[in-house]
């Protein structure tokens, strides 16, 4: 059964509201704001039927409240006022209420209301699963390409997948660049994170599969490899529409080879410049590369690996981001072990 939040500093409305909403769900009634971000911190609801007029916090400090919070900001909420004022219901729009009900309302029109809403709401998360569905199959299939046709990286993305996460976990535990990533999707950053080698379907096999070092003209060809990731992903955004995952995706594509010294490519950026996908992404790929064979090397050991990316640390590598990676190695480690088996 689904749970509906009651919000309102007169107890003769709470009262009507749960008569006309409990045969049909769970219905939790409160006499102000205060007590609702109390409640909320045990139990969310599906939707919150809000107050306008209370004392202390009123519906609309209350409604910007809970849209600064990650939990709760996509949480739909109806107003319930007795006021009919078109500036009010406008402002109350504009701030992402989905609804108004004009008190004293009656217990078939608040039904109906609240029905429209949760259904609708039902429906877009399933849309939106079908699509993130259907996002990460199409993002599976161009990584396996890209994989597919790198004889030397099998593995790779899989790979770094699993450091990515690690990473950003373990960045999110010690509060390093806190205010960007804790408003993240991980699942959906990391997903994205798997096109940064998208580019390399533009370059020849001839160099991609080549069983040695490569030339100085064949390692500018590869270098290309970035730009042309962010020449692709723009196309597809062209025909497509911008959204956050195809965002994520270019920055990862784009940056993974930029260096905090401003010595990368493709765009030279420095330090902070660098979009914070790319800072992590360059510290995953070059780990994942250096523990794993290529034709041209053996495989450094976990530590031998750990000692070169240290070594780079605030040069290539951001110091902040490359401490929280020596303080995680072991999980590091761990995960090769685990993906080996």
């Amino acid at each position: 059964m689904k749970t509906v939040f009651v919000v309102d500093d007169s107890d003769t409305n709470l009262s009507m509201a749960e008569a006309a909403l409990e045969n049909q769900y769970r219905v939790m009634t409160m006499p102000s704001a205060a007590k609702m971000f109390s409640l909320l911190e045990k139990i969310v609801p599906e939707l919150i039927l809000l107050d306008i007029e209370m004392p202390e916090m009123d519906g609309f400090a209350a409604l910007k409240k809970l849209k600064t919070m990650q939990s709760y900001a996509d949480l739909p909420v109806m107003f319930l006022t007795g006021r009919n004022d078109p500036d009010i219901e406008v402002h109350g729009f504009e701030m992402g209420a989905v609804d108004f009900v004009t008190k004293p309302f009656s217990a078939p029109v608040l039904l109906n209301r609240i029905k429209i809403h949760l259904d609708i709401d039902e429906i877009i998360r399933e849309r939106t699963a079908q699509f993130n569905r259907l996002q990460n199959s199409i993002v599976s299939v161009l990584a396996n390409i890209v994989e597919n046709r790198d004889k030397g990286t099998g593995g790779h993305i899989e790979r770094t997948s699993a450091y990515i996460k690690i990473l950003i976990e373990q960045m999110k535990k010690r509060g390093v660049y806190s205010e960007e990533i804790n408003d993240w999707d991980t699942e959906r950053i990391i997903s994205s994170a798997r096109m940064h080698d998208l580019g390399k379907i533009s370059v020849t096999d001839i160099i991609v599969n080549k069983p040695g070092r490569l030339t100085d003209d064949e390692y500018e060809i590869m270098k290309t490899h970035a730009q042309e990731g962010e020449r692709i992903i723009d196309e597809i955004i062209a025909k497509t529409g911008e959204g956050e995952f195809l965002r994520n995706a270019r920055l990862f594509a784009g940056c993974h080879h930029e260096r905090w010294d401003g010595k990368g490519y493709p765009h030279k950026l420095r330090g902070n410049e660098i979009p914070l996908q790319g800072r992590i992404m360059a510290i995953v790929d070059v780990y994942d590369a250096l523990v794993s064979e290529r034709p041209y090397k053996k495989a450094f050991t976990a530590d031998e690996a750990v000692g070169i990316i240290m070594q780079n640390a605030g040069s290539h590598y951001d110091p902040l981001i490359t401490d929280v990676f020596y303080e995680s190695k072991d999980l590091f480690k761990e995960v090769k072990l685990k993906l080996e088996m």
